[in-house]
């Protein structure tokens, strides 16, 4: 069967629909959907409304659930159109990662992200709960982690960066920060299941794990006068106490999360203290290593096996490209599109989250208009101009896109809120819809017209009335001082 990968008419809906007509369908829903993938049938639906009823069909529960939230959504715009919605999904993970770790938001934050998330029709939320800046999940194998580093000196990232990193205690009056107890986490899983939402937990390594060191310092590096190597970025990967923590905590981890997949990190590792260090020494004499940087790659594996023997599968960011990839794991491309493409090449399944295009804590309108953030300018129009499958990518490896909210300059709900939407809309879209019925002027009026919905169930959103013209013409870079910029279209 030729499969209904153009839009007939426009309909309101964020993401776009596959097939909307304005005639009932005579085609049986089965043979409809035969021709799809597995994954694709699992969330495939039809809805066909007329005057009187609505009629639903799905082959499973999660198809059913994406009939509802698109009719829900329907009901929202006030809009409730006669006619034949056919969809399924162009990717399998369709996902938001939220930084827990440099600023803490707590759980009915989380919820209410998604609950947005339902509504789009996104899949994934990835959760970033440790890095330097505190340990947000609780464990009774290394209480130390929560007890020593949840909470700060400093409300920001950057406030407390200038105070010299210095952690302190819940009962101190001006700390700031928090940690999900396991019964939370438990708690939100069962929330997002629901909506048919799986949550992947990220447990940091062997860099940005500054706090990991400051709670137990037997996993830094020694130096050969046998001092701890304290304040240090990177785990000490030839210490078997490093591998006894990180182990013991995966254990807490999946034994809360159900998700297939591990998130284990892997980028921006420093290495600085490794070369110095007096394990590393052994370690790498023992295995044969010229290199210290093949010691991450050494973690990576061993860590990957360890999650591999409990059933699951890694993600790592595409750092573990360079120091020797573990044959299962799957490789998140955030610094541009080149580590996905090296991925699916090789093999790997792959998540493509470009940093170019997938990064909401980086400016989405004019740095003198906006909040502070950083990076280019990750415009509405911009990141709608991603597409995930580029050119040399073996498409039966992409599993599919992920926005990014990095928090080091987002340190309220509103804030986070502010910069997810309307630029989740677009990611819904290029996760849902297929590549050759996106349109950005008709999406934009779409967009603009759920922002109002989501402003009306509380949601603090980027004004799209007040939007620039360098915005709207989406460019990425800001013109230098003095350069005239684009007028509004």
């Amino acid at each position: 069967m030729r499969l209904l990968l153009t839009l007939l008419l426009a309909i309101g809906l964020v993401p776009q629909p596959v097939q909307y007509t304005p005639q009932k369908s005579r085609e049986c829903f089965r043979e409809a959907v035969v021709s799809l993938e597995p994954w694709q049938q699992q969330e495939a639906y039809r809805l066909t409304i007329s005057k009187k009823r609505v009629k639903t069909e799905a082959l499973t529960p999660e198809g059913r659930f994406r009939a509802q939230k698109t009719l829900e959504q329907l009901r929202l715009l006030g809009d409730l159109p006669q006619g034949t919605i056919f969809d399924y999904p162009r990717f399998r993970h369709r996902g938001l990662m939220i930084d827990e770790s440099r600023s803490f938001k707590g759980l009915d934050f989380l919820k209410k992200q998604i609950d947005a998330m339902a509504l789009l029709k996104l899949n994934v939320l990835h959760l970033h709960l440790d890095d330097s800046a505190g340990w947000r999940i609780e464990s009774e194998a290394f209480p130390d982690l929560t007890g020593k580093t949840a909470f700060r000196k400093g409300y920001t990232y950057h406030e407390w960066e200038a105070g010299k990193y210095k952690f302190t205690t819940a009962d101190d009056p001006e700390g700031y920060g928090g940690y999900y107890t396991k019964e939370q986490l438990r708690e939100l899983v069962l929330y997002a299941a629901a909506r048919f939402i799986t949550v992947i937990p990220e447990i940091e390594m062997p860099g940005h794990s500054m706090e990991v060191g400051y709670a137990y310092p037997e996993v830094l590096c020694v130096l050969p006068d046998g001092k701890t190597h304290t304040g240090a970025w990177d785990l000490c990967p030839g210490n078997e106490a490093t591998y006894k923590l990180l182990e013991a905590v995966l254990e807490e981890v999946m034994d809360i999360f159900p998700s297939p997949f591990i998130h284990i990190g892997g980028d921006e590792a420093t290495m600085k203290t490794w070369p110095q260090c007096i394990n590393c020494a052994r370690r790498m004499e023992e295995e044969g290593f010229t290199q210290v940087r093949q010691l991450q790659g050494y973690l990576m594996r061993r860590i990957e096996a360890f999650v591999r023997s409990h059933g699951r599968r890694i993600i790592g960011w595409d750092e573990i490209l360079e120091t020797g990839v573990p044959e299962d794991a799957v490789v998140q491309s955030w610094r541009g599109v080149e580590g996905g493409r090296k991925a699916t090449q090789q093999g790997h399944d792959c998540i493509m989250s470009p940093n170019t295009h997938c990064y909401y804590n980086y400016y989405q309108d004019l740095i003198r208009k906006e909040p502070k953030a950083v990076g280019e300018l990750v415009s509405l129009r911009f990141t709608y101009g991603f597409e995930p499958l580029s050119e040399g990518m073996d498409p039966v490896h992409l599993l599919g896109v992920q926005a990014n909210l990095w928090t080091e300059l987002i340190s309220s709900p509103e804030h986070a809120e502010y910069m997810l939407y309307p630029r989740l809309f677009a990611m819904a879209e290029t996760a849902w819809t297929p590549a050759s019925a996106k349109n950005f002027k008709e999406f934009r009026g779409r967009a603009r017209a759920l922002l109002d919905v989501f402003r009306a169930l509380g949601y603090n959103t980027f004004d799209m009335d007040t939007e620039s013209g360098l915005a709207r013409s989406g460019l990425q870079r800001f013109p230098p001082e003095g350069v005239p910029l684009p007028v509004d279209n």
